[in-house]
């Protein structure tokens, strides 16, 4: 029997960590009303403003293997030591049930991930910082990482964008307002095709 999930729509925004794929995905939820937000879950703990269930599934570190050992996860993976993050199969059925189509801001590995999974009906974008020094600014300008965090991001982003030929589309991002005008054009190219009728 065939898996129809295989022939869903969903739509995959990746970028190594402070590139700007949250800034994207936020705006392309408010674009298109069709979009809706899959939300990850993770091992780490909310920050400030973070909410379970809206920005983040915040499950414990057993439960996070239990689901693993279920299979639970279209992609999953120990994105920083010790700190899981993963995207749930009953998420994405959640947001078909809807009508709508899943759009995922997720790590690269994970996309790539989903890509094989999906490889008939996901819509990649890589989003790339113009230059590793450009990441590291906006990262410090954060104020969230200590220099250790830091380093580790910025190494994890250079392996990151070694994987950039792997997706549909390839965005440089060294002006955000362009990024959303490029991604928005191709997401909307995809939903048209979605709307039109099967030959």
């Amino acid at each position: 029997m065939k898996n129809k999930a295989k022939n869903k729509p969903l739509i995959v925004v990746t970028a190594p960590s402070g590139a700007g794929k949250t800034s994207i995905t936020n705006h392309l939820l408010k674009k298109f009303p069709e979009l809706a937000f899959s939300v990850s879950a993770t091992t780490r703990p909310p920050r400030k403003t973070e909410q379970n269930g809206v920005d983040y599934y915040f499950i414990d570190l057993a439960e996070f293997q239990k689901k693993i050992e279920q299979n639970e996860f279209v992609e999953w993976e120990m994105v920083y030591e010790g700190k899981y993050y993963g995207t749930l199969k009953s998420e994405l059925e959640r947001i078909w049930k809807m009508g709508k189509v899943p759009i995922l801001d997720i790590d690269v590995q994970g996309a790539i991930h989903v890509k094989q999974q999906y490889p008939q009906s996901t819509l990649s974008i890589f989003i790339e910082p113009p230059t590793v020094d450009v990441l590291r600014h906006r990262l410090q300008a954060r104020a969230t990482e200590t220099p250790k965090n830091l380093e580790v991001r910025i190494n994890k982003a250079g392996f990151e964008m070694s994987f950039k030929h792997h997706f549909n589309y390839l965005i440089v991002n060294d002006d955000l307002d362009a990024a959303k005008q490029k991604a928005s054009t191709v997401v909307s190219n995809f939903l048209t095709v979605l709307k039109e009728p099967a030959k």
